[in-house]
């Protein structure tokens, strides 16, 4: 049997510790079992659901996989672990946090699992580099593009800031 691979969209998000730092990590761990094929830009963002805890940083990687969303989520909380996450309440401070924003065309609706990511369509700060990387990706539910869904949350934008590459 032939396992087909799927490209997968992932949120990554820092505020605790050095951030860029995080992300450059996680982006080492995840690209030693996925093959990452483009990253966005890193954004400076206004925490979102808590906002008595420091800004963001966060960015999208697209990735192609074989494993299966089951798999990659086990795979993401093993990597959030092992750079210091803590299971705790939502929104609070974490040096990593990895989502799994769009897998293929899928639609999973589990207790453990929902993709696409179930604010994936509100939320500016992963809407921004999302479109940055596939603007013409549709998401699987509402059938709209990637820049329809961030036109319909402008508002939120402003909280956004792409940071300048220093390389």
């Amino acid at each position: 049997m032939v396992v087909d691979m799927v490209t997968v969209y992932l949120g990554l998000g820092s505020n605790l510790g050095e951030r860029q730092e995080n992300l450059d990590k996680v982006l080492d761990y995840l690209s030693q079992r996925l093959k990452i094929t483009g990253v966005s830009s890193v954004y400076d963002t206004e925490p979102v659901g808590n906002p008595q805890q420091p800004r963001f940083l966060n960015m999208v990687c697209c990735v192609r996989t074989m494993l299966k969303p089951g798999e990659l989520l086990i795979l993401a909380k093993g990597i959030e672990r092992k750079m210091g996450r803590q299971p705790g309440r939502p929104n609070s401070p974490r040096p990593i946090d990895i989502d799994i924003l769009l897998y293929g065309s899928e639609v999973i609706n589990s207790p453990d699992l929902v993709i696409p990511h179930p604010r994936l369509s509100r939320r500016a700060f992963v809407l921004v580099p999302l479109a940055e990387l596939a603007p013409d990706l549709v998401h699987p539910q509402n059938n709209k593009s990637v820049k329809e869904l961030l036109k319909e949350v402008k508002l939120g934008v402003q909280g956004v800031l792409k940071l300048e590459d220093n390389g």
